[in-house]
């Protein structure tokens, strides 16, 4: 990897078979935690930049972009907040939620035209790349379905018992909040103890996510990452959701 005189943005070489990335203390302050561009989007390379708190973003027609933001937005589980509005939704049990029983369906949606934004970062290649993260049983995805027909839904990456967030849709009103409480309440059942929820959003702060420091965040993966994973994702049969 290569940097201007040593500094961010980096390049990765896609032909370099070492998925390393360097320091996230490298990165830009503006834009805000830039860190390189380039290399691939393998299992692997993901894994690694996953681990170390990085993750890929960018727009059609770009080069892949790393970033490693400062402040980092995360969840603690416990934090989690329901709104009134929400619990009423979750007790009237409207919707029917499942794990990782249509993942390519969900990154599809997730990948689809949104009012007030041009095109999509969750480009072709990238839904590819996740697509065969899930394959390999590290990304997985959250289904609201309504009648029969999925209507919201969330999707991410698992490394141990960390869960970092990658997008969520929904078709109706407070289907990605129900996917969201139901995945929530089922990490905190397996010791999940942090989601990372990458940037600063105004429905990701009002449902208990808050910012934190870039090296705090470090730290938390380098103890939560190392964990073992669960068993089987699929939800608990008694798991209450409230």
């Amino acid at each position: 990897m290569t940097g201007i005189l040593g500094k961010a943005p980096f390049w990765l070489d896609p032909d370099d078979p070492d998925p390393g990335f360097p320091d996230v203390g490298l990165a830009l302050t503006e834009p805000d935690g830039l860190l390189a561009i380039g290399g691939d989007l393998s299992v692997s390379r993901l894994l690694e930049a996953y681990r170390q708190g990085i993750f890929p973003w960018y727009g059609q027609g770009q080069p892949i972009l790393w970033w490693s933001p400062d402040p980092r937005l995360v969840l603690f589980p416990e934090a989690l907040r329901v709104s009134r509005s929400l619990r009423k939704t979750l007790r009237k049990g409207h919707f029917a939620v499942t794990l990782d029983t249509d993942f390519p369906a969900v990154i599809s949606a997730c990948a689809g035209p949104r009012a007030g934004e041009d095109g999509t970062w969750i480009t072709r290649a990238m839904q590819l790349a996740y697509t065969r993260l899930h394959e390999s049983g590290h990304a997985h995805s959250v289904e609201c379905r309504l009648d029969g027909e999925l209507v919201g839904g969330l999707y991410g990456v698992a490394i141990g018992r960390v869960f970092f967030g990658e997008s969520m849709f929904a078709r109706t009103s407070d289907a990605s909040k129900v996917a969201f409480v139901w995945l929530v309440r089922q990490l905190q059942r397996w010791d999940f103890r942090l989601i990372d929820c990458q940037v600063h959003t105004g429905h990701l702060a009002s449902l208990g996510a808050r910012d934190i420091p870039r090296r705090q965040f470090s730290r938390l993966l380098a103890k939560g990452c190392r964990r073992l994973p669960p068993p089987a994702w699929v939800f608990d049969d008694d798991l209450e959701i409230s």
